[in-house]
């Protein structure tokens, strides 16, 4: 149930398993997704979801009206937050890469698809290599420093973008002591070597 109270976090996740409910393949990307990567410290009020199957409107509408969601214009909004929900036609991709490999997030007995940490980080750097959108290369910082994220696959896709300078600036920035802080443990970003 979704009330005035619910975070973005339980907004999103029962978003998932309502389309899952109703057979809906759905993953959830962009500013929302990032928000649940990076613990809240980055905030959304749209929730965007990439659909990866076939559905029709009628079946999208009864998902969503399930949660109290109802559709206006391009938008659904509910009564009780101010989150409001986006869905995107497919491919999934970042970028140039189409092979994106969702995760599954559960949160009180529901689950959802969202990009994997690695993926939004991807995602987010996406919108500052091509735009030089600076609030998108802070965002991709903060996911690097809450969850454990692949660098190497980072870097690569980045030199398949022809953003090498990017994600140069980016790992830049990862090393960085965060603001407000005098840096240690707390600073150094959680990399792995997979996906």
């Amino acid at each position: 149930m979704i009330i005035r109270q619910s975070s973005l976090a339980d907004v999103a996740i029962a978003l998932g398993e309502a389309l899952r409910r109703h057979g809906i393949r759905a993953v959830l990307t962009g500013g929302a997704c990032a928000s649940l990567h990076t613990g809240g410290d980055y905030q959304s009020r749209d929730v965007d979801f990439v659909l990866v199957g076939p559905t029709t409107q009628a079946r999208l509408d009864a998902a969503m009206a399930s949660v109290k969601f109802l559709r206006r214009g391009d938008s659904y909004v509910h009564p009780r937050t101010a989150f409001y929900v986006e869905f995107l036609r497919g491919p999934l991709a970042i970028g140039s890469d189409h092979a994106i490999r969702p995760v599954e997030r559960r949160r009180r007995g529901a689950r959802a698809l969202i990009l994997s940490a690695t993926d939004s980080c991807r995602d987010r750097l996406a919108a500052f290599y091509h735009w030089n959108d600076r609030s998108s290369l802070a965002v991709a910082v903060a996911i690097a420093r809450n969850r454990r994220v692949d660098l190497r696959a980072i870097r690569r896709w980045s030199l398949a973008e022809g953003s090498l300078a990017g994600f140069e600036a980016f790992l830049a920035e990862l090393r960085r002591p965060p603001r407000g802080r005098a840096g240690g443990a707390a600073a150094r970003p959680r990399a792995s070597q997979s996906r």
